[in-house]
């Protein structure tokens, strides 16, 4: 009979996430995961496999949790929506003291082509995002309130293009004057 697990697997996984968040996945060893985690390695190979595995575990947990993944889940395609999660981004980054930024983005920017399968779980997040933008920008148009002037897909490429913008920036230049411009910026090519 196996034993039961001595540690909260929720908080270790919430710890490991931070982790990588703060240092990156090539600059993270098993060791100091764990020790992150306040487990032990054969622990942490036991209830999350390796440490790929624990990457996209923690990739996955950011997704539910983040404000990347609530836009996922958004219900609303709406205009409003597209300004409410813009103003939620340079909040959220203007924030963040440490200025770790968007693990997504940290992610597609450190993985490269080294690991398809990872690249291709931050690269669905990131159609995602634009496909919410797309709905949005969709329904606008059709409502009067979207110019329609450029084509839907166009707009919220332009959008993602923008929000991945913004999330970079505020890494090195956490500045809101700068990031609600950009924003604001992007969301002026919207209006009819």
């Amino acid at each position: 009979m196996a034993r039961p697990r001595e540690f909260d697997e929720a908080a270790a996984l919430d710890a490991a996430m931070e982790h990588f968040w703060l240092y990156g996945y090539q600059s993270t060893s098993v060791r100091e995961l764990a020790a992150a985690m306040g487990i032990t390695s054969a622990s942490l190979y036991n209830a999350f496999g390796d440490k790929r595995a624990l990457f996209k575990m923690a990739l996955a947990r950011y997704i539910e949790t983040g404000i990347e993944g609530r836009v996922i889940r958004e219900r609303r395609s709406t205009v409003r929506a597209i300004d409410e999660f813009f103003k939620d981004i340079v909040n959220y980054s203007i924030k963040d003291n440490s200025r770790k930024g968007c693990l997504l983005v940290n992610s597609a920017l450190e993985l490269g082509d080294d690991d398809a399968e990872l690249k291709g779980v931050v690269s669905d997040v990131f159609v995602e995002i634009e496909a919410f933008f797309r709905r949005a920008i969709t329904v606008g148009q059709e409502q009067g309130e979207i110019s329609a002037d450029l084509p839907a897909t166009d707009l919220a490429r332009l959008l993602l293009g923008a929000l991945l913008g913004i999330r970079v920036l505020a890494r090195v230049r956490p500045n809101r004057a700068l990031l609600e411009g950009i924003a604001r910026s992007a969301l002026l090519v919207l209006k009819a």
